[in-house]
């Protein structure tokens, strides 16, 4: 089921505040270092889409190297500062406003999707919808990249955290969860720890 236009606009203007407020803890000014070990490892093939590309680094990065990346986020001010950086840095990349939630509506579809710290703000109902748009973007044999809180992080501050199990189940139909490895989100200030726990997963597309 979407969302209601008001449903909607509650979600995008609360994503947009947290940005004009302050800096988000996740906006740390450059890629996530689990990100730069995929490409530098070729495991990202164009094109590609940074869903929930937040200011861009991700994007920015991946198109840096010559990929083929489109850049969306919910938050209107995200999107308008990852359109300053590529300007100020001379990256040419596509960035558009859009819900992760209907990704359908991009009418596109992708050999890869990263999603860094997306998939972990879901609860159960949403986390369905997002994995089936997920399923109507992705081609067949393309990967999911999913960097995620995992329960490993102490406390409740910040998003929900993920065990592999969930992981496993989010993905059963029509996917294959290839690999689920232990790693760092990186962040400024503090969220729940320094380095918060995360599960890094390469999954494909069937």
């Amino acid at each position: 089921m979407s969302e209601s236009p008001a449903s909607l606009q509650r979600a995008t203007a609360g994503w947009d505040q947290v940005y004009r407020d302050a800096r988000p803890p996740w906006d740390i000014d450059r890629p996530q270092a689990a990100f730069v070990r995929l490409a530098d490892a070729g495991e990202i093939q164009p094109p590609v889409l940074d869903c929930g590309c937040g200011t861009g680094e991700q994007a920015l990065m991946l198109a840096q190297r010559g990929f083929e990346v489109l850049g969306m986020d919910l938050a209107p001010s995200a999107i308008a500062a990852a359109r300053r950086k590529a300007s100020e840095r001379g990256i040419s990349l596509e960035f558009v406003v859009g819900n992760a939630l209907a990704l359908v509506d991009l009418g596109r579809q992708f050999a890869t999707v990263i999603d860094s710290g997306v998939f972990h703000v879901f609860n159960d109902a949403d986390r369905a919808q997002y994995v089936a748009g997920l399923t109507a973007v992705v081609q067949a044999g393309g990967v999911l990249h999913l960097l995620c809180f995992s329960e490993r992080t102490p406390g409740t501050n910040g998003p929900r955290r993920v065990t592999q199990a969930e992981i496993h189940a989010a993905f059963a139909d029509g996917w294959e969860v290839e690999r689920v490895e232990a790693t760092r989100f990186e962040t400024i200030g503090r969220i729940a720890d320094d380095s918060p726990h995360a599960w890094l997963a390469r999954i494909v597309r069937r």
